[in-house]
């Protein structure tokens, strides 16, 4: 029996069923998805207000610091997956902060790391490439380091000659004594010359206002990029997609998480009210298969059962997820299967 409800029958091998310097205010790099001019181009929503703030402010850092976290945070609502997993954002997620005098348009990217394979190499491409196309920087470290390691000196590298505003987001003060914190701070703020300095604790939103407030004034005046009901630029597939991969970085171990990519062919409205959402999850490797799949398919059941309620969550819709694993050998290095992935250069 699937995880869609009783008296439905079993997926076949291999298949799970579920259902149920500020800039001038104009100047956009025609590269950064969402600008005017550029790929996924939005027109104006209006004309701009008097005073009225805009811009794209980047949040970047070594993997699994908490981007995602404090991007979902400053959204209210969940547009990023997380997980304890280094590497998880794998492209640019552009999240769309409204507030009554400004749009903060936060740019998710990658994990600025040492690439192991084709995939990587994207990855820290588009981190590096985003800084160069922002009004603002958050540069996010870790407040349980306690002082800086060599993946935040080779940040601090990156960022020596940028002339773009910076803040210091020292992240998860909730992990250490408050008494610390100054002196955390004070460690990393030596890498650098930064606007603001800003200690907040992204998973629990303490200091988060505070750090939006200093964003909001480092944007210049511009135009309402986005719609005011627009949270994010990402696809519904996409979305889908990504959450069914967060699933799967929860339930696995080792090399499995960083194997996989998760493809949604389409998603169908039915006339009863479901929608039916088939997903094919790439690995590189049978083994890899197995372990997503688990004895009698337990473990591609229970990703498809917890993805159903995230994305029923995102859709306010009874959906259908249906589960399918397929081998595509060496995928992160092979530049054909980043591209139908959706990772372009």
């Amino acid at each position: 029996m699937t995880t869609g409800g009783p008296g439905q029958e079993s997926p076949a091998p291999g298949r799970a069923g579920a259902a149920e310097s500020p800039r001038e205010p104009h100047e956009r790099r025609p590269d950064l998805p969402g600008a005017p001019g550029g790929p996924g181009a939005h027109p104006a929503p209006g004309a701009r207000a008097q005073g009225f703030r805009s811009g794209f402010v980047a949040l970047i850092g070594r993997p699994n610091v908490g981007k995602s976290t404090l991007l979902n945070q400053l959204i209210g609502r969940k547009i990023a997956i997380m997980s304890d997993k280094p590497q998880t954002t794998r492209t640019r997620i552009l999240g769309v902060l409204n507030r009554p005098g400004a749009q903060l348009v936060f740019v998710d990217t990658p994990g600025i790391h040492k690439p192991q394979h084709l995939l990587g190499e994207h990855m820290v491409q588009i981190a590096r490439r985003t800084l160069q196309e922002v009004e603002a920087v958050c540069w996010l470290v870790e407040a349980p380091d306690r002082e800086p390691g060599p993946g935040d000196r080779f940040i601090a590298e990156q960022l020596a000659g940028l002339k773009t505003p910076r803040v210091l987001v020292v992240n998860k003060i909730d992990q250490v004594a408050p008494g610390e914190v100054p002196a955390i701070a004070a460690r990393f703020a030596e890498l650098g010359t930064f606007a603001a300095v800003h200690p907040v604790s992204a998973l629990h939103g303490v200091g988060v206002a505070e750090l939006v407030g200093t964003l909001e004034g480092l944007l210049p005046e511009g135009p309402r990029f986005f719609p005011e009901d627009m949270v994010t630029d990402q696809p519904e597939a996409q979305i889908m997609a990504e959450l069914i991969r967060e699933q799967i970085l929860h339930l696995t171990r080792e090399e499995v998480p960083h194997a996989v990519a998760v493809q949604i062919e389409k998603v169908e409205r039915r006339p009863n009210g479901v929608v039916y959402v088939p997903a094919t999850i790439y690995v590189e490797r049978e083994g890899q298969k197995r372990i997503l799949i688990g004895e009698q398919g337990r473990m591609l059941k229970e990703i498809g059962r917890l993805a159903r309620l995230e994305i029923e969550a995102l859709l306010g819709s009874r959906i259908y997820l249906d589960l399918w694993v397929k081998v595509k050998p060496d995928w992160r290095n092979k530049q054909g299967a980043l591209s139908n992935f959706g990772f372009h250069q």
